[in-house]
């Protein structure tokens, strides 16, 4: 059995990264990386593949607005069952990764292979984390599932494993500015990947009808003012990290500050919900875009543009996840005789399930795109409306 091999690369030395994100946003996530200047990009389901230095790693997490977290490979071995998994993790040079007093979780996905309890495959990895500290130093780090200084992901799949570092820590669709949670509301990086979607880039007014916790105004405000989402947070994953240059870290953050331009385009967004309206305000003050966002209280039913031109966004109820059950497909006719009505001369698009209730919109999408928001296929549909 071939020996399990730790990276060993230096500084300055590329090495492999993997950009995680939502289901049908790689090409989205790929266009962003590309601007950043990353090597080596490898698109696959669920992310693209990237070879990098620890300034990439660090420029990822703090600008990659549709990436769910940013994993590092350190190591891949053979791995035919959970004996080989325990003793090929146990020979790696751990104190390369972590030090003992740092505590860690671990969490283990299955592609293709013949495991079934992710939970025992990482105690196992655990133990052998463990142990290898012990027989080093005669003690062992301690386990914190909710907050871990380290993070580990195993990825087992035909007879291989491959280990990786979180340098995320939390998801970084946790931005920090959120302050008010609506009923089912989006992720902050899927937002932001249907506003990119669209192709707006901040130059025409932006309207959504049904705003809830006021993420997708928020998002698109950030892309307009090239706001790097990650500068809100108040840690990542790869500050815990034995080599952690603080002094790099702190350049790419003043540099970011630098980028940000103002917001120069207005932003309508709108609740049925007066409260949910408070709740958007509060969001949007913590991302620091209330200026730039007018948002008021009223039915989408009487909708009327500001501008002749823009982008109408809008994320309607799907029916999921919510206790009160509207009349979905009652719901979906009256907006698609707003769209019919009221919103010509804007470029509309509508985020929701997949199946029946789109056909009750009355309208035929010029753009079909789909997504998966969690386990929900979605679909993100353009209509244009002349």
């Amino acid at each position: 059995m071939k020996e399990p091999e730790l990276r060993k690369g230096r500084a300055k030395i590329p090495e492999p990264y993997f950009a995680q994100t939502p289901r049908g946003l790689e090409p989205v996530l790929l266009a962003e990386m590309e601007g950043l200047g990353l090597a080596g990009l490898r698109p696959v389901d669920g992310g693209v593949w990237f070879e990098g230095t620890p300034e990439d790693c660090y420029r990822s997490n703090l600008w990659l607005r549709t990436a769910t977290r940013v994993l590092k490979e350190f190591a891949r071995f053979d791995c035919p069952d959970e004996n080989a998994l325990y003793r090929q993790a146990a020979r790696l040079d751990w104190d390369r990764v972590m030090n003992v007093d740092q505590t860690l979780a671990v969490k283990v996905r299955l592609g293709v292979s013949g495991f079934t309890h992710t939970h025992f495959l990482a105690q196992r990895i655990k133990d052998a984390v463990a142990d290898s500290f012990r027989a080093a130093t005669g003690k062992r780090p301690s386990v914190d599932t909710r907050n871990p200084d380290i993070l580990i992901h195993a990825h087992l799949h035909q007879g291989m494993a491959v280990l990786s570092l979180d340098s995320s820590g939390q998801p970084l669709f946790k931005r920090g500015w959120r302050q008010a949670k609506g009923p089912a509301p989006l992720k902050e990086n899927l937002a932001a990947g249907l506003v990119l979607l669209t192709g707006w880039k901040g130059e025409t007014p932006f309207y959504d009808l049904m705003t809830g916790a006021g993420t997708l105004p928020i998002e698109a405000a950030m892309i307009a003012g090239n706001r790097a989402p990650g500068l809100l947070r108040e840690g990542f994953g790869f500050q815990g990290w034995p080599g952690y240059n603080e002094a790099l870290w702190t350049r790419l953050k003043t540099e970011a500050r630098s980028l940000a331009r103002p917001i120069g385009v207005e932003l309508f967004a709108q609740d049925l919900d007066p409260v949910q309206v408070e709740q958007a305000k509060s969001n949007a003050k913590a991302a620091g875009v209330e200026e730039a966002i007018r948002f008021s209280a009223g039915d989408f039913r009487q909708f009327t543009p500001q501008t002749p031109g823009g982008l109408l966004l809008v994320n309607p109820p799907y029916g999921e996840r919510l206790e009160r059950q509207p009349d979905i497909p009652g719901l979906y006719k009256e907006l698609g005789d707003v769209l019919k009505q009221r919103c010509k001369g804007l470029q509309g698009w509508v985020f929701t399930l997949s199946g029946e209730p789109v056909k009750s919109i009355g309208l035929r999408p010029s753009k079909r795109v789909i997504l998966y928001n969690g386990p929900l296929e979605c679909r993100l549909l353009k209509f244009d409306l002349y």
